[in-house]
């Protein structure tokens, strides 16, 4: 039986490289010394629009870490709702593998993965490129809330998507394909547009 890893289920922790224990303390000390990191190197480079979106994101999900994990209720709840997301992918999972109907799990997943990527993901950066602390270290300001918007919808979906393409799925019918017939169609095609 395939089991679900957490991959798509962003990780704040590992994001600011600390246990799930980790005190406010630390996470304010790992978020300053992060950032601190990031801004130097982007000052030290020559900025391209493909590097503006790579540091826009790096920036919004360390502010994003600082802003979930330093206060223990939205802490908690994140890692709650990020472990409910798992267990349910894993129920999923298991009945496909059983052979029983998945149809109301598929939608209750669905629903909920939407939720939390849209929660945590691109809203819970917003709200860290909004938060004092978070801008005082990451001068974040409207300027780059307007850039990140696109690039965070644009994360969240390719998240989205990675989470999709692991998952059981019904099979669906291959197609019947007539190679011979569908070669006879475009020679016909061809013929004509040379005349």
């Amino acid at each position: 039986m395939p089991t679900p890893n957490d991959g798509g289920y962003v990780n704040y922790f590992e994001i600011l490289e600390l246990e799930p224990d980790a005190k406010p303390g630390e996470v304010r000390k790992s978020y300053r010394t992060k950032m601190k990191n990031l801004v130097a190197e982007i000052a030290a480079v020559e900025i391209t629009e493909e590097r503006r979106a790579k540091y826009l994101l790096e920036m919004a999900k360390l502010n994003a870490g600082l802003f979930l994990l330093r206060e223990t209720e939205l802490r908690d709840t994140y890692w709650r709702d990020r472990k409910e997301l798992i267990d349910l992918e894993l129920e999923w999972c298991r009945a496909a593998e059983a052979g029983g109907d998945t149809n109301e799990l598929r939608k209750s997943y669905d629903a909920h993965v939407r939720s939390f990527l849209s929660r945590y993901v691109e809203d819970a950066m917003l709200a860290g490129g909004r938060d004092k602390e978070c801008v005082e270290t990451s001068h974040w300001d409207a300027a780059h809330e307007r850039h990140a918007s696109r690039i965070l919808r644009h994360y969240r979906n390719g998240l989205y998507q990675q989470i999709l393409e692991r998952l059981p799925y019904a099979d669906v019918t291959k197609p019947n394909i007539d190679w011979t017939e569908r070669q006879k169609f475009a020679g016909s095609v061809l013929a004509q547009g040379a005349n």
